[in-house]
This record gives C-alpha cells, sequence and structure tokens, in this order.
C-alpha cells in the first residue's frame, strides 16, 4: 500500500513538473474522467456560475420547462390532463388523444420515431438535448446549484467549506442546505408524479393520506433518491449513468456540430498582455486563463477536444468570449462548430448519413401519422368463442357462438350493434345491445343463427356490419362451421 502511495506521488509531481514544461502537452484526461482524482477519489466540482448571451438563452428555457412541468398536469382538454401516462391503469393521453393497449402498434411507431429522431439530431447537433433540455441538467443548474450559492457561497467558499471540520458553521450550513434540496425533492418528485397518476387523483390522495400510506412512503423513497443524486451524485448521471452521452462515441462524426476549441486560432496557448497579436508574441489568441475549465459543470477542459463529459451547456463558449472581449480579441475562440470546420475553416452541409437518416425519420413519421388519424376511437374484434364448433338449434337450425370485445377511446357512452350482411340468419347479442361507457372495455357473447337451407358449405364466411350509435363503424367477417356437407 505505501509503494503504491509513492508511485502516485511520484506520478502527481512528474506531471505538475511537466505542466510547465511549454513543450508539455498533458494528456492525463485521456487517463481518467474528470471527477475522479489522480489517486482514484471523487473530484467534487464546484464550478463558477457563468455569465453571457448563450447562458442567458439557456436559462430562459430551463425557466420555461420548469413552468410547463408545473402546469402541464393542471391543463386539461375536454375534462382530461393534457398528457397523462398511467401505466396502472393502463391510460395514456397524449395532446388530448386517448391510447389504450389495443394502440400499442401505433405506440411503437411513435417510439422508434422518437429513437430515430435523437439518434438524427445527435449525429447533427452532438449533445444539445443534455445542455438545454434535459430535466438533470436543468434541476442542477438552475435550481440546486442557485441554492448552493445562496447558502454556502462563491465556489471558493464552498470548497473550504468542504475542507472545513465540521464545527457550528459546517453544520449549519450543510443541515439548511440539505433541508432545503429534500424540500425541493419533494415538490419535484410529486410534479412528476401528476404526469403518471393526475393531478386530481394525486390531490385525493393528498386530502386522505392516512388511506394511502403505501403510497406515500413510495414518494418519500423516490424524494430520497432525486435528493441523493443532487446532493451527492450530481454530474456523475450525466457521465457515468446515463447512457445517451455514452451514445457519442458511435453517433457523432467529424461533421457533427458540438462545442469545439478553435485550436488553429487559439494554440500555442500563453498568458499575453491586452492588444497583443501572434505576430509579437508567437502565441494564439488563448491565453491559458482556465476560464473555460473553472465554469464547466463536469470538469473537463474544452481544449482537449471532445469528451464524453462534454453536455454542450455553453458555460465556457460565453466564458471564453468574456475573456476575448476583455484581451481585445475576437470571439469564437470556443464555439458551436464541427471538427471538420475547425480543420478547414469551411461551413459542413448535411453527411450523407445524416440525409439517410432524415430521410427514413421523414417515412416513420409519415407511417405513425397516417395509422394515428386514421385508428377509429371506438375498437371492435370479434372472435369465436374457443373450443366450441357449432351447436344445434331445434332439427333445422345451427347456431355458432362469438366473442365479441369493445373498447370505448372517447368520452362519451357508445352503443354497439351488430348486423348480418351477405346471408340470411339472425344476430343475438346475450344482454342486448353493447354500451360501453367512456375510455372502457367490454367483453360479450354473441350467436349466430342459420337455418340447415341456408347454409351451402360446411364452412361459410359471414360478412358483418359493426354499428356505433346507429352508423356503420366497421365490417368484419367471421366463420360459421356446420357438420361437412
Amino acid at each position: 500500500m505505501e509503494n503504491k502511495d509513492q508511485e502516485i506521488e511520484k506520478l502527481k509531481e512528474q506531471r505538475e513538473h511537466a505542466a510547465h514544461d511549454p513543450n508539455y502537452k498533458d494528456i492525463s484526461y485521456r487517463d481518467r474522467i474528470s471527477t475522479v482524482t489522480m489517486d482514484g477519489k471523487r473530484n467534487y466540482l464546484h464550478p463558477k456560475i457563468p455569465k453571457g448571451r448563450l447562458i442567458k438563452w439557456r436559462n430562459v428555457v430551463g425557466v420555461g420547462l420548469l413552468i410547463l412541468l408545473f402546469a402541464f398536469p393542471l391543463i386539461k382538454i375536454n375534462g382530461d390532463p393534457i398528457i397523462l401516462l398511467d401505466v396502472f391503469h393502463r391510460k395514456f393521453i397524449i395532446f388530448g388523444a386517448i391510447f389504450t393497449p389495443q394502440d400499442t402498434f401505433v405506440m411503437l411507431l411513435l417510439m422508434l420515431s422518437f429513437i430515430l429522431f435523437v439518434v438524427l439530431f445527435t449525429v447533427t447537433f452532438g449533445r444539445i438535448w443534455c445542455g438545454w433540455l434535459c430535466p438533470q441538467t436543468i434541476f442542477l443548474e438552475l435550481v440546486f446549484r442557485r441554492v448552493e450559492k445562496w447558502i454556502e457561497g462563491s465556489p471558493n467558499q464552498q470548497k473550504k467549506l468542504d475542507n472545513m471540520p465540521w464545527n457550528g458553521e459546517k453544520i449549519t450550513k450543510r443541515l439548511s442546505k440539505w433541508i432545503v434540496f429534500y424540500a425541493l425533492s419533494f415538490i419535484f418528485v410529486n410534479a412528476m408524479l401528476w404526469f403518471f397518476m393526475s393531478f386530481d387523483r394525486w390531490l385525493e390522495y393528498m386530502q386522505d393520506i392516512g388511506n394511502h400510506v403505501s403510497w406515500l412512503m413510495l414518494v418519500l423513497l423516490f424524494t430520497t433518491i432525486f435528493f441523493g443524486i443532487y446532493t451527492w451524485f450530481r454530474e456523475q448521471i450525466c457521465i457515468i449513468a446515463c447512457p445517451y452521452g455514452r451514445m457519442q462515441s458511435v453517433l457523432i462524426d467529424p461533421s457533427t456540430i458540438v462545442i469545439s476549441y478553435d485550436y488553429l486560432r487559439g494554440e500555442p496557448r500563453g498568458h499575453q498582455k491586452k492588444g497583443s497579436t501572434r505576430e509579437t508574441t508567437g502565441l494564439g489568441d488563448c491565453i491559458d486563463c482556465n476560464a473555460c475549465v473553472d465554469v464547466c459543470p463536469t470538469g473537463i477542459d474544452i481544449r482537449n477536444g471532445t469528451q464524453l463529459e462534454c453536455v454542450n451547456c455553453t458555460a465556457c463558449i460565453d466564458a471564453c468570449d468574456n475573456v476575448m472581449k476583455n484581451v481585445g480579441k475576437p470571439t469564437g475562440l470556443i464555439r458551436y462548430a464541427s471538427e471538420k470546420e475547425i480543420r478547414t475553416g469551411k461551413r459542413v452541409g448535411w453527411s450523407t448519413r445524416v440525409k439517410a437518416y432524415t430521410f427514413v425519420l421523414v417515412l416513420i413519421l409519415a407511417f405513425a401519422g397516417y395509422t394515428l388519424f386514421s385508428r377509429t376511437d371506438v375498437s371492435v374484434v370479434v372472435l369465436r368463442t374457443p373450443g366450441v364448433i357449432y351447436q344445434k338449434a331445434g332439427k333445422d337450425s345451427l347456431i355458432n357462438l362469438y366473442n365479441i370485445k369493445v373498447v370505448n377511446k372517447t368520452r362519451f357512452d357508445k352503443h354497439i350493434n351488430v348486423k348480418l350482411t351477405n346471408h340470411k340468419g339472425r344476430v343475438t347479442v346475450v344482454g342486448g345491445e353493447i354500451v360501453v361507457s367512456p375510455q372502457e372495455r367490454k367483453d360479450a357473447i354473441m350467436f349466430i343463427k342459420m337455418a340447415n337451407s341456408d347454409i351451402e358449405k360446411d364452412n361459410i364466411i359471414l360478412d358483418l356490419s359493426i354499428m356505433r350509435d346507429g352508423e356503420e363503424l366497421k365490417t368484419t367477417s367471421v366463420t360459421f362451421m356446420s357438420p361437412k356437407k
């Protein structure tokens, strides 16, 4: 163990010495992720909160999404939430459209379209989703880090507090932060629950919490997990747990637009005075101030190129632009650009792969749209009763039994009747007319009676007209079986 510690210290000294060598390029970022120290311990990050044009827009987007998080479940269309994904009751509503388990094919198409869209978007624009739209980033950067700064102070003060022994100040600040974090976690968890159990039912549970203790325990469990993520795990979700970040290695190519450092313009980097030029100093535009590293929420140095930790949050862009303005140099040293654009200095159009993905995506979306808009609001399936061939009804007639399943996807009662259209016979539904309540399923038994004189062969195809509220909904066919002729 002692030898291992000595080796680590020796390696640290070598790299510390090499860092002052202008001819040395530190490649230690390839050995480990940014949140792990040289000796394998967790490197807790305290990034500065950046200021700039892109951060302002990102905050606007984030605040808008937080408002939607709380507002969407409260918006109703015809008495139903605008979005509801109630898995336990198998009830799904998306922008007013009601989906049932019978719509699995449509949902599969929509899910496939979404996955392909994510792939296409990543191939073209990298991880913009992560930096601008992902709930993990919005909660952490827009809410929890702001609260942390309010309670514990600046990043330097937070680091000082980390290294401080447990005294009155540290206990007070940490306890205050944890209480606020847990309260926020409870609020956010419940807000997300509204998408899965409707706000009205959630309110009923809360008002009668004594009869829903197990549900409350589940909510508190998720709250504790949520609290643990934003108190301790934090950016590790993006770096380790989230599969989307790992997809970068197979999805992006030199034409993908990512957060890029213009190494042709910035290198060789070094400290320089305001107004200096490459001709007078022999240095590029990067003054090696580390402002881009100080604001990075995942702790990377973007000057080392695209890395799996980068979430495209634009913090480094704004930080670098502010520095460039202060030293009198053009902005855009770090910017949205593809590696190919940086290398060639030319704008790069869509690659063949992007065009192919786009074509397939359009086809799937068109088919999904057609399937979605052509689906009926009432689903009716008629099947023969298993294990029953036919029954005799007196001396001159036969009966065949059928099961009829009706799913009402609307918000109104539906009245279903069945008529025989291509043969003589009588259709009888046990219990009379089928009345299906809104968003419910009803099963019924139906039998068809035919006279022997009207049966030409042992298997007859009968055409049925399914009537909904007096209008024909659809036509279907069933087999009527009889003894061999």
